[in-house]
């Protein structure tokens, strides 16, 4: 046996010249379990990702809340929503329209008219403008002592606490800026009391826009939810 030759091996190898065998090492079993594993973990990220893409172009993504500015608004589920929804919409078409609102007409209406100013004439000239539109008149000439040169506004309408709002509506539609207030009068007329800011009375034809209003009031919007 020659020097050269590796320990174990006896005499089946032996090394002539200046040529040494070429020895193969086993396959590590560690690195064959670590390269299926890894194999394992590409397909299952080929396939997630090919899930994805299908879901992608079919629609069935993860879909964007378009409901996130409606916080007024309560979501129901599809079945509420429909059994509420039909009903509903019949008995909207098949509702009758509000009857109008019953106003006091101008002829029911009794007017003392009082000037706080010192315009002269103003109270007449604005009773005779009242009567025209079809207002009652009753007393004319310069405000009490109490209201006298301590009016600032435009006016005021004064009647009893049982005076009904709807008097003092149609009034202060001919005058636009009044306030309202009662005494212990037990009377239905209403005294309308001129400021130092009056101007003018309404034209007539804003005046009828306004009653119009007054008898049929415009619906607010609902909400769309």
């Amino acid at each position: 046996m020659s020097m050269l030759t590796p320990p174990g091996m006896g005499g089946k190898y032996r090394v002539t010249g200046t040529a040494y065998p070429r020895m193969s090492r086993k396959r590590s079993r560690r690195r064959i379990v670590l390269a299926v594993l890894g194999s394992v973990l590409a397909l299952a990220l080929v396939g997630y990702g090919a899930l994805q893409l299908i879901d992608v172009f079919r629609g069935d993504g993860p879909k964007r809340n378009t409901a996130a500015g409606a916080k007024d608004c309560p979501t129901k589920s599809p079945e509420a929503a429909a059994k509420q929804g039909a009903p509903a919409a019949a008995s909207t078409a098949s509702a009758p329209a509000k009857p109008a609102v019953v106003l006091p007409q101008p002829g029911t209406i009794t007017v003392n008219v009082y000037n706080a100013t010192p315009r002269a004439g103003l109270a007449k000239a604005v009773g005779d403008e009242l009567a025209k539109r079809g207002f009652v008149i009753g007393s004319v000439g310069n405000a009490p002592a109490d209201f006298d040169k301590k009016v600032p506004g435009t006016g005021i309408l004064l009647g009893s606490p049982t005076t009904d709002k709807a008097v003092f509506a149609v009034l202060g539609t001919q005058l636009p800026g009044t306030t309202q207030q009662t005494d212990a009068r037990e009377t239905a007329d209403v005294d309308l009391i001129l400021g130092d800011a009056f101007k003018e009375l309404s034209t007539k034809e804003d005046a009828d826009k306004a009653l119009a209003l007054l008898a049929n009031p415009v619906p607010a919007p609902a909400k769309n939810c």
